[in-house]
């Protein structure tokens, strides 16, 4: 997709995100780390902020959303209703509403496919 300017950027989510990231960081630092923590992790740690918000501006102005734990959630439990629940009538099943290839040289039945009957190697015996 392209730039667009209109786009909506979610900050809310975005440092939302960041947050759940930090605290899982301090954590990793304050079990696994303790004895190499200094004060540059903590410090490349807040400057994390300002660049995770940059990227994912940036993206979202390119049309990119990853899928919420309700989006997610919702698509699990699609599946599961519409086999149970006998044919869609929205036109889901790919296999009947999808259409043959285009020919190619490899699968095209035209005059390169077809020889000449007297143009045929003869076999040695």
């Amino acid at each position: 997709m392209a730039w667009d300017v209109n786009r909506p950027v979610p900050w809310g989510r975005l440092s939302r995100e960041w947050l759940v990231y930090a605290v899982v960081m301090i954590v990793a630092f304050g079990v696994f780390f303790r004895e190499t923590v200094t004060g540059a992790s903590v410090l490349g740690l807040a400057a994390s902020y300002p660049l995770y918000l940059g990227f994912g501006g940036v993206l979202a102005k390119f049309g990119y959303q990853r899928k919420t734990l309700r989006d997610l959630r919702r698509e699990s439990q699609r599946p599961s209703t519409e086999s149970t629940g006998g044919s869609s009538s929205t036109g889901t099943n790919r296999s009947t509403t999808r259409g043959r290839p285009a020919p190619t040289s490899r699968t095209s039945t035209g005059p390169s496919q077809h020889r000449p009957a007297g143009s045929r190697k003869k076999k040695r015996r």
